[in-house]
């Protein structure tokens, strides 16, 4: 038997994807997230660089200073140690803020935006350790390792050769006054992120569209799941075709039920019956309310007799009708003519009936325009075969 994933050759349905979606399955780069949120803690850092130099020489200097009210009452140091850890959190907290809005921002722009709970709910199948160990060693679960021992292993040596390269700058940091040190020191780390931040950008823009790939890859279909996809989206083949079985069933007995209404069925003897209804109040031409070919036109027919409705056979225009003709609608312009020559015989009839007397006229000879009656075609291309 040939394995799953290599019988996963067909790209994602749209449904698939959408479902995948809602499932929470969305491409995501870790990658993107680290870069913009350190791109913007430093670019917050640059942008207020004086206002936090200042504000650390005067945390450091209100931190370091002592008095003998300090020294003769030790827990006077408590609240000094709380308030500086306020004024950390008034600095802190908007910088935090503004990278985790970034952060979401970035996840946004790499795989959208998606709302849903179904991640975070509760699956008690995720604490079986086997489970868990099993997952280390997909395909996925590795390369995800792997990119992010890469870029520990990157970043970690581009550090390392910074801090090396400026080592003595670092090391005259200690004979600096508190003020001095402290822009040199935001210096010579601004230099350094910023060379990770590079290393940073790289690996972001390959990690996004290689993100979307595996993530298109992990939900490629197999022949059989789009052949299930098609049935459970457009339905089972089987169940459609009985239910249009179903329809025509249910047509055909509706147009029986109206024949008894009809002022007239005409007929071709052996293949077609088309039922007609005229009101002179309620209509502005001819209806049909019924038409059948071969079996049904005999139904038709029949249902007619029962009925007490005459039935003409004139083969022309029941062809013509049967053709151009819908059940439902009135006839075409081009045959009034015709069919207003067959209703004038069929209300002489009926006259006659009511006055107990035989109809001397004939049934009219019908002649429809050329073009209407599929015959014709048939005709004329005889002879030249």
């Amino acid at each position: 038997m040939a394995d799953d994933s290599q019988d996963r050759r067909l790209p994602a349905s749209a449904r698939k994807i959408s479902k995948a979606r809602r499932d929470g399955q969305v491409a995501r780069s870790r990658d993107l997230g680290h870069f913009a949120a350190m791109g913007t803690g430093l670019a917050l850092l640059i942008g207020f660089a004086p206002q936090m130099t200042d504000w650390m020489r005067r945390l450091l200097e209100s931190g370091l200073r002592f008095d003998a009210k300090a020294l003769a009452q030790p827990g006077s140091m408590l609240e000094r140690l709380s308030g500086s850890g306020l004024d950390m959190l008034v600095v802190v907290l908007p910088l935090g803020a503004a990278v985790g809005v970034v952060g979401a921002a970035s996840a946004v722009l790499a795989g959208g935006w998606n709302w849903t709970m179904k991640p975070i709910t509760p699956n008690f199948s995720k604490f079986n350790p086997l489970t868990g160990i099993g997952n280390l060693f997909q395909p996925q679960q590795m390369g995800n390792t792997l990119k992010v021992c890469l870029l520990a292993l990157v970043l970690a040596a581009i550090g390392a050769m910074y801090f090396k390269s400026h080592l003595p700058e670092f090391a005259s940091l200690i004979s600096m006054p508190l003020p001095v040190a402290l822009d040199e020191t935001g210096s010579l780390l601004k230099g350094g992120m910023v060379l990770m931040l590079v290393a940073m950008a790289l690996f972001a823009v390959v990690d996004v569209p290689l993100q979307r790939f595996m993530l298109m890859r992990r939900l490629r279909m197999s022949v059989d799941e789009a052949k299930q996809e098609h049935k459970q989206t457009e339905g089972n083949p089987e169940i459609k075709g009985k239910i249009r079985q179903k329809m025509r069933e249910l047509s055909r007995r509706k147009m029986i039920a109206a024949v008894p209404s009809a002022d007239l069925v005409v007929m071709n003897p052996t293949h077609f019956a088309v039922a007609l209804k005229y009101d002179e109040a309620s209509m502005a031409a001819p209806r049909v309310v019924a038409k059948g070919s071969d079996l049904m036109a005999f139904r038709i027919r029949d249902a007619a007799k029962a009925a007490n409705v005459p039935v003409l056979q004139a083969p022309p225009l029941a062809r013509a009708l049967y053709r151009h003709a819908e059940v439902d609608a009135e006839i075409p312009a081009a045959l009034f003519g015709a069919v207003a020559q067959v209703l004038a015989w069929v209300y002489q009839l009926r006259a006659a009936m009511a006055a107990g007397r035989p109809l001397n006229t004939p049934a009219p000879a019908i002649v429809v325009p050329a073009g209407f009656d599929p015959a014709e075609g048939l005709a004329r291309q005889e002879p030249e075969q």
